[in-house]
């Protein structure tokens, strides 16, 4: 089928039936969303107070799959842009696999298209680009033992590795939460931008498991300590933040979305952004490189938790006692995975270790019990198996990075 909405608006084959004109309002929000308990609304100026507790993780109520349809993402053509519009705002947009699948199968189209010169991802709604996925449907299927989620990985990772080589500009507006998968499907893009509204975090290790989505990749690569301070504390960060770790290239302010989407119908994506592009607000990390940048040096998560307290700075001590809330496994495999991304040569390989990681993390009781303590019974108190950091051997953490065989192995051009 084609959708048509307007004389500058070419029609898009679409593999299922056509999306309404304008987004859905979408059924009452998916499993689990990765929220901003500890750290504000994408409106709301981050408090001292930030990434306290074992909040950063929350469900919000679960939609009925079977309520699911082909409107949850959207494609049109816009003048000379493809336009990917993420459709679930009631779930923050958060990614299901057939939205996966999709969207890889319209890039794929829209990258031998010579009439798409340039993509745009959005997310419908006022609350962000994509809380990440739905990880009560990854507690189920871990618990039954099943292969759903490993499958949904594959073709995730796939899209990640599609977006980062993606031959056109691809421009991903990285307004409000942008979170796990929805990092994935924006931070590897060639044109990343992010607003006041900006709220960027990789929050895995607060239910047991492991930045994904070329997340280490991404972070492994930030300046000195700061990736590895995202990716243990699971900190969700602002424009500024954002810009600095290397995870955005723009800041532009959320009220000029609009109009710098609509100028993006008729000139190329750098034409256009000079008119747009500002300065944001300061940043808190910046001003933190000095301890960041010693503490997170340290070869260990048990000596980057014993300098952090060592410093005699609040936002300091507050970090060790976030890192120390967090699954004691995953963060020293999430350590180990970060170090070894930065050695890696390639984001396909990164990804390729990390789905090893995120398989194998399946059989982890930790997932299981950080998803049950955030999500399904919300009481917030994990009882992560081991308890502590000094219980948690190599051998611990080397079974993460174990083969699964040739057939399982995720394989990447």
């Amino acid at each position: 089928m084609c959708w048509c909405s307007s004389s500058s608006t070419r029609c898009q084959p679409m593999s299922r039936s056509g999306p309404s004109m304008n987004p859905s309002s979408d059924t009452p929000a998916i499993s689990t969303i990765f929220r901003m308990a500890a750290h504000g609304t994408p409106r709301e100026r981050p408090t001292a107070g930030a990434a306290r507790g074992a909040e950063i993780l929350a469900g919000v109520k679960t939609e009925d799959a079977k309520a699911e349809d082909a409107n949850t993402v959207l494609f049109h053509t816009d003048g000379r842009t493809g336009v990917v519009t993420l459709n679930r705002p009631r779930a923050i947009n958060a990614l299901t696999h057939p939205m996966v699948l999709r969207i890889d199968e319209t890039l794929a189209a829209w990258a031998a298209d010579p009439a798409v010169h340039q993509v745009l991802i959005r997310g419908a709604g006022e609350r962000g680009l994509c809380a990440g996925g739905d990880i009560r449907a990854i507690h189920d299927d871990a618990r039954a033992g099943k292969t759903a989620s490993a499958d949904f990985w594959r073709d995730e990772y796939r899209l990640n590795a599609r977006i980062a080589r993606y031959p056109k500009p691809y421009v991903a507006l990285m307004d409000g939460i942008t979170m796990g998968g929805g990092v994935g499907v924006s931070a590897h893009g060639s044109v990343r931008i992010v607003t006041e509204r900006s709220r960027v975090a990789m929050p895995e290790t607060g239910i047991g498991f492991v930045p994904d989505v070329g997340g280490t990749h991404l972070l492994g690569r930030a300046p000195g300590g700061l990736g590895t301070h995202l990716a243990l504390t699971g900190t969700a960060v602002g424009a500024a933040d954002a810009l600095l770790c290397g995870l955005a290239d723009h800041f532009v302010p959320a009220d000029r979305l609009p109009e710098l989407t609509a100028a993006l119908a008729g000139a190329p994506a750098h034409e256009v952004l000079p008119r747009y592009a500002a300065t944001p607000a300061p940043g808190e990390l910046a001003g933190r490189r000095g301890w960041i940048d010693h503490c997170y040096a340290a070869d260990t998560v048990e000596e980057i938790v014993e300098r952090l307290l060592g410093q005699g700075e609040p936002a300091a001590k507050e970090a060790a006692e976030v890192i120390l809330a967090k699954s004691p496994t995953a963060l020293k495999v999430t350590l180990a995975a970060l170090r070894r991304a930065a050695a890696l040569d390639t984001l396909e390989q990164v990804l390729a270790q990390e789905f090893r990681v995120s398989c194998n993390a399946l059989t982890s009781p930790d997932l299981v019990e950080g998803i049950r303590a955030q999500v399904v019974d919300k009481d917030r108190d994990p009882r992560w198996s081991p308890a502590t950091l000094a219980e948690v051997g190599g051998a611990d953490v080397e079974r993460f990075f174990a083969p699964l065989g040739e057939s399982r192995e995720l394989r990447l051009p």
